[in-house]
């Protein structure tokens, strides 16, 4: 695998947060990453603008260090003079692809990033305690190495019908079983036979015994010797748990 080459963007805002940059980009290196860094990259007579047009063009990613002084100078608009061209403004954004363009923030306050920057995901390094998890999650964008992989898309547990038609058995059941709940209502009998049900539902007296026999089988309903039907205890919490009646 080539090495990610990294091109680092920061302002030389005092001698400590140079060591810094120095520390973090020395870091990068010894952890695959080919940092690119002016403290090591340029000699005195060099061409500062054609040194960063150059390596923004020929690197994969370009590390924003975003400390105040940053910002600032970032928001103005312009670079500045001697190394503060080193800084990445919005109009040299326009000239390279955005996503290579990782922000990292080394601030002593709140998080501020540049305004064309807002809209970015950074890696907060402000915190010196929890510089390896900082570390980790950059090197890892870096390398493409991500700590969790996206899991493949399963296959589908269901399977179409194949053209079977679709069973309307319970819609029946209830159907006749609410014919014998308003049967029971209107009547002071103990059994009902099933003319008085049939009288109660527009269902076929054909189909009606049909999912009565449907009933009798699932516990539902009983008849006697003459065709006669009564509602059992397994039948009456059907009724109430399919809200025909109340409990």
């Amino acid at each position: 695998m080539v090495p990610p080459r990294v091109f680092i963007s920061y302002s030389h805002d005092s001698a400590e947060h140079k060591s810094w940059v120095l520390d973090f980009a020395s870091t990068l290196r010894h952890r695959g990453i080919d940092a690119v860094l002016d403290q090591w990259d340029l000699r005195p007579g060099d061409d500062l603008p054609h040194f960063m047009e150059t390596e923004l063009a020929k690197c994969d990613f370009v590390i924003i260090v975003c400390s105040e002084a940053y910002v600032a100078k970032a928001n103005a608009g312009e670079g500045g003079v001697g190394y503060e061209k080193m800084i990445v403004t919005a109009s040299l954004l326009k000239k390279i692809d955005s996503n290579k363009i990782i922000p990292v923030v080394r601030q002593s306050s709140s998080t501020v990033l540049p305004t064309f920057l807002q809209t970015k995901l950074y890696i907060n390094f402000s915190n010196d305690t929890e510089v390896e998890y900082s570390l980790d999650e950059l090197i890892r964008a870096l390398l493409n190495a991500p700590l969790y992989e996206k899991p493949e898309i399963g296959v589908s547990p269901f399977k179409p019908l194949q053209g079977s038609k679709p069973d309307r058995t319970a819609d029946g059941l209830k159907a006749a079983m609410t014919a014998i709940a308003a049967a029971f209502e209107n009547s002071p009998y103990d059994t009902l036979a099933i003319g008085v049900i049939n009288n109660l539902t527009d269902m076929h007296r054909l189909k009606l015994e049909r999912y009565l026999s449907q009933a009798e089988k699932e516990g539902l309903v009983k008849s006697d010797l003459i065709g006669r039907y009564s509602v059992t205890n397994d039948g009456f919490d059907y009724l109430v748990n399919h809200g025909v009646i109340d409990a």
